[in-house]
């Protein structure tokens, strides 16, 4: 697939300048923090320099205030309570990261998550019954809950308080909870609206830690949790987001957490300087495949065990789902690319809605990315099972699949989620329908513009601009993220040193070579473009990002490629 660069300019030469010798950086990486909105020397110093001080008061939150008192009460009067999670990376991490603090805080709670396959998704009746069989008297959500109307009520009629700490978006009604804590619900004050579901749950404990007058400290080593949550959730490494994130990364790469560390050494990652591209594309996945794949207390009880074997045994479980995981997502996406090719137009259709009884509900959300990725067109998969579907949806840039969704309400049982992936569940003689209408829905909001996939450039620079101060001041602006994205720079007249080789999977590794200055390179599935390799490799253009490479003890900057003319 093409990508059509788009080339970052800017008309304020004056103001680069200026920030550009107030912060002694090259002018292209001022042009950079500009973009970011950076341009004072007092906003790089918010950027570069806000810490765990700088967190907004919980206390903002509206609804807070009723929770913590009521949180607090179960504490004094030693109440049963349940931490109910969503079975994604952010509701595990979340539900650990509290169970964990209450421990901390002499009070041992309960934990329950939905199978994905037998109970679908968020807060259920079947799931309060249990909580009363249990002798609960406080459900806190997290990561869940907020469209969750008839369940709080059921609650309610069980006797049953119910705390809801969430972070999607709201529907028309609120359930009535005895507090909601979700920045997106409307009139909430709160001055950061895109906190992930760990974040939200992370607010809480602090409000909880605030009024009892200790120090704020105390949770702070559970911010590992929080940076896994909020980077698998891929919500924008923004304001308080990079905060948390940036201050849990620390904490992740010193961590003490048997089941963190089981993981880290069964990925081969214990001992390495972590990122949130870690975490994205190693750790995550593990972890979400036990719920993809059907019980993620597994996860929560690996992340919470206080015995090394139990949490090794079961990260090694986790390894295992993840490959059984990945064997299934390789058969569904061969059995929908099949689909695409045969009943649509690649070229020509907008909008892809596809199903199939064959399908396993826990992969389905994966392999519709992938297929975005490979066509770039909105896709809905949908997995069916006695006139039931359950499906994932996921979008390209610019276009909100979950407008496109909510035009469909008449037709779909349930939906939610957000702007680029969301979730649905629909009769089965609706899908034809629910196709049409999407497709009808793309005609009047999709563009052209945004069926064509584009590269964002910050800058072309020469290789031997790549010095030590370059790369501390990209170091220094991480963790990278929606929002905070990886800068990509260009580099033209590019000589190929040696001979472009195909490793692994489909990756393409070279070295580049400019003003006698050579680096090594490495396209990640961009084993095709080699044929752009060949020929007259003087006259070669690359895209990339500039990154460190560990490699059996050794450091070494590397590019990593994004596109090649």
């Amino acid at each position: 697939m093409n990508l059509q660069w788009q080339r970052i300019e800017t008309s304020e030469i004056e103001t680069i300048n200026k920030l550009s010798q107030e912060l002694t950086v090259p002018p292209i990486l001022a042009n950079i923090f500009f973009q970011r909105g950076i341009e004072t020397l007092e906003d790089a110093k918010d950027y570069f320099r806000a810490g765990l001080e700088d967190l907004y008061d919980p206390f903002l939150m509206l609804g807070m205030e009723a929770a913590v008192d009521r949180v607090l009460k179960a504490l004094k009067y030693k109440e049963k309570i349940l931490i109910y999670g969503d079975y994604d990376v952010d509701g595990i991490t979340s539900t650990s990261m509290l169970v964990l603090i209450f421990r901390k805080l002499g009070h041992d709670v309960e934990y329950y998550i939905p199978n994905r396959l037998n109970d679908g998704y968020g807060l259920s009746c079947s799931g309060i019954d249990q909580a009363k069989s249990q002798g609960i008297d406080l459900i806190i959500t997290v990561d869940c809950g907020i469209t969750a109307v008839n369940e709080v009520q059921y609650a309610r009629e069980a006797g049953i308080d119910v705390i809801i700490s969430d972070h999607h978006q709201t529907a028309n009604e609120l359930p009535n909870a005895l507090a909601i804590l979700d920045p997106k619900r409307p009139n909430c004050p709160y001055p950061f609206k895109e906190l992930a579901g760990v974040g939200v749950a992370f607010k809480l404990m602090q409000g909880v830690i605030q009024k009892c007058g200790m120090d704020p400290e105390f949770i702070y080593p559970y911010l590992d949790f929080v940076a896994i949550g909020s980077s698998a959730d891929i919500v924008p490494l923004m304001d308080e987001n990079r905060i948390l994130t940036r201050a849990g990364l620390e904490q992740l790469n010193r961590t003490e957490n048997l089941g963190l560390k089981s993981l880290l050494r069964n990925t081969n990652l214990l001992g390495k300087t972590l990122g949130t591209g870690q975490i994205i594309f190693i750790m995550a996945p593990r972890i979400n495949a036990v719920g993809r794949m059907g019980d993620a207390m597994r996860a929560v009880k690996m992340l919470t065990s206080s015995s090394a074997k139990i949490a090794q045994q079961i990260s090694d479980e986790l390894e295992q789902s993840n490959r059984e995981r990945r064997s299934i997502d390789e058969q569904t996406f061969n059995e929908a690319v099949e689909m695409i090719e045969s009943n649509f137009n690649p070229e020509k259709d907008s909008f892809f809605v596809l199903s199939s009884e064959n399908w396993h509900q826990g992969v389905i959300g994966i392999v519709a990315s992938r297929l975005v990725e490979r066509y770039y067109r909105p896709t809905v998969m949908i997995s069916t099972d006695n006139g039931i579907g359950k499906g994932s949806a996921r979008s390209i840039h610019g276009f909100n699949i979950y407008d496109a969704l909510e035009s469909c309400t008449d037709l779909m049982l349930a939906f939610g989620g957000h702007k680029y992936a969301a979730g649905l569940s629909i009769n089965s003689n609706q899908i034809e329908t629910l196709r049409n209408r999407l497709n009808g829905y793309a005609s009047e909001y999709l563009t052209d513009e945004m069926l064509v996939p584009s590269l964002t450039i910050s800058g072309e620079i020469r290789l031997s601009d790549i010095d030590d101060k370059f790369l501390r001041v990209l170091k220094m602006m991480a963790p990278f993220g929606p929002q905070n994205s990886r800068p990509v720079f260009s580099s033209k007249g590019i000589k190929i040193v040696g001979t472009p080789t195909i490793v692994g999977n489909n990756h393409l590794r070279f070295r580049a070579s400019q003003d006698n200055v050579a680096i090594d390179a490495i396209g990640f599935n961009l084993g095709d473009l080699i044929h752009r390799l060949h020929g007259n490799t003087d006259d070669v253009e690359i895209a990339y990002y500039i990154e460190e490479n560990e490699w059996q003890g050794r450091i070494s900057t590397q590019l990593r490629i994004r596109d090649i003319r």
